[in-house]
Parts: structure tokens; C-alpha cells; sequence
């Protein structure tokens, strides 16, 4: 009876950011302008680097990559957030809950190998520049970014395959704006441990592996730059790095507290704040630290701009 009864529920309740209307107003205005900024900011980027040949290189074309990861992540969890703020899009189907972790799996996945990709990459083109053309080839990119994006939506199939194990009966509330995997473990009727096991597992082995790469190459970066004793080279090479590092800690930070170290309950403050980071800070902040930090970038979005006057 309990199994048959644990099926009736397919439908789910997110409770959202707030359930207090002074604020739903302003917190849709604040989120909607920067969802416009993230879907204008990672497109007009990633139209900038298609268009102009010298930004045919590989730092662009994962920096291109990444933000689109961003769009789809940002537009995956957003729009149906905001809809929420209006009090209209609370109430979520078991199968769009499902997609909608699906597809937020493989971006956040996916971009952890990316950002590894792009310090590998700045390591190869300050600490190895000679073999830098022979090393970051065409090839070597695309297979990079291919691993990226296959490594995201295995990761994201092994999560949803144990996922639509459980079943759900005490409860359909889910205490967040987007359906996630630890709130539904939490209001799982099946004993949802392996799942938990995974989590700390696989995320916690992607996490590591991820920024491990990025800590051994910065570190290598640090010490060639600290090595040259140029004053020019010290300041483009700490302008470039230093916005990849900035960006890196603002998305791994909540990460590791999110999935690595999950020790807050169901609905804590601390928890939707983590998300909020890795879904919406950080694609409105990444085209705007990559681009105003970079002169290449700056340079040909100038040129742009006196054409179109």
C-alpha cells in the first residue's frame, strides 16, 4: 500500500527563494535584469569570438564554450524561478523535475571540465609558448571539449538513473527554486544512502580531479611568470590568470559546500545561497571578468562598436 500510494506523487511543489511578498517583487526585477544581462553578455561573447579571426585561438574557443554552458545553465534554472517570484511556477511535474536536474547536471558538470581546460591551456601558453601552436592543436581542443561535454552527460545519466529508483509519498515540498538532487534524496520515501554515496563520490572526484588541474597549473604559471622578472609580462599574464582564478573560486566554492560537504538540511538559507553562485551569479559575472580583463576582447568589441556608429 505504501509503494502504491508513494506512486500517486508526481507532481512537486518548489517552495522558491521567498514566500514573503514584499520581496518576490524586487527579487524578480533584480534576477530578470540579470538573466537579460547573462543571455546578452555569453551571446554577444560568444558572437564576438565567431566573427573576429584573432580570437580564433584556443583560450576563445573554450571561453566561447563556456558561455554557452553558462546560457543553458542560467536558462535551465531562471526562467522558471522568476516564474515562481510571480507565484505561478511553483508547482513542477515528476518528469520536467527530472529534465530539469538532468540538464542542470551535465552543465555544472561540464563546465568544471572546462575551466580545468582553460588553466591547462594558460599553463601550456606561459610556461611552454614555443610548443604552445604544436601542443594546443585543433584537434586537441575539440577532443577536450568533447570529453567536457561526454564527461557532463555521463555524470548526469548515473544520477538520473539511481534517481528514478526512489520513490516519493511523505512529501512533495521541495525547499528550493529548482529541483536538485539532494533536496529530492531528502523527501525520498526510498532509502535514498547509495544515491547520497554517489553524490559525495562522483562529485566529489570530479571536483578534486577538476581543481587539481587548476591549482598544478596556476602554480606552474606563478612560478614561470615570478621567473621572467618582466613587469609587462607579470601584468598581462596576473590580468589573464587572475580572472580565470577569480571566476574558478566563485563557481567551486559553493560547489564543494553544495555536494562535497553537504551538511545543512533540507530548505537551510545556506543552501539556496550556494545555488544561487553556480546558476545565476556566475553567468552574468564570467563574461563580464573575462571580457573587461581582457584587452584582446576589449579591442575587438571597440572595433565593433565604431563600425556600427
Amino acid at each position: 500500500m505504501e509503494i502504491k500510494n508513494s506512486t500517486l506523487l508526481t507532481e512537486f511543489v518548489l517552495t522558491g527563494l521567498t514566500d514573503h511578498p514584499g520581496l518576490q517583487g524586487p527579487l524578480f526585477l533584480l534576477f530578470l535584469m540579470m538573466y537579460l544581462i547573462t543571455i546578452v553578455g555569453n551571446f554577444g561573447l560568444i558572437t564576438l569570438i565567431w566573427n573576429d579571426s584573432h580570437l580564433h585561438i584556443p583560450m576563445y574557443f573554450f571561453l566561447g564554450n563556456l558561455a554557452f554552458v553558462d546560457t543553458w545553465l542560467s536558462s535551465t534554472v531562471t526562467p522558471r524561478m522568476l516564474l515562481n517570484l510571480l507565484g505561478k511556477g511553483k508547482v513542477i511535474s515528476l518528469s520536467e523535475c527530472m529534465l530539469q536536474f538532468f540538464v542542470f547536471a551535465i552543465c555544472v558538470t561540464t563546465e568544471c571540465f572546462l575551466l580545468a581546460a582553460m588553466a591547462y591551456d594558460r599553463y601550456v601558453a606561459i610556461c611552454k609558448p614555443l610548443l604552445y601552436p604544436l601542443i594546443m592543436t585543433n584537434r586537441l581542443c575539440v577532443y577536450l571539449l568533447t570529453l567536457s561535454f561526454v564527461g557532463g552527460i555521463i555524470h548526469a545519466s548515473i544520477h538520473e538513473g539511481f534517481l528514478s529508483r526512489l520513490t516519493f509519498c511523505n512529501s512533495n515540498i521541495i525547499s528550493h527554486f529548482y529541483c536538485d538532487v539532494m533536496p529530492l534524496l531528502k523527501i525520498s520515501c526510498t532509502d535514498p544512502t547509495i544515491n547520497f554515496q554517489l553524490v559525495f563520490t562522483l562529485a566529489g572526484l570530479i571536483q578534486v580531479f577538476t581543481i587539481a588541474i587548476v591549482l598544478v597549473s596556476y602554480t606552474l604559471v606563478l612560478f614561470t611568470i615570478l621567473k621572467r622578472k618582466s613587469a609587462k609580462g607579470l601584468r598581462k599574464a596576473f590580468s589573464t590568470c587572475g580572472a580565470h582564478l577569480l571566476s574558478v573560486s566563485l563557481y567551486y566554492g559553493p560547489l564543494l559546500f553544495m555536494y562535497v560537504l553537504p551538511t545543512s538540511q533540507q530548505g537551510d538559507d545556506r543552501d539556496i545561497i550556494d545555488s544561487l553562485f553556480y546558476t545565476v551569479i556566475i553567468p552574468v559575472l564570467n563574461p563580464i571578468i573575462y571580457s573587461l580583463r581582457n584587452k584582446q576582447v576589449i579591442d575587438s568589441l571597440t572595433k565593433v562598436l565604431r563600425k556600427s556608429v
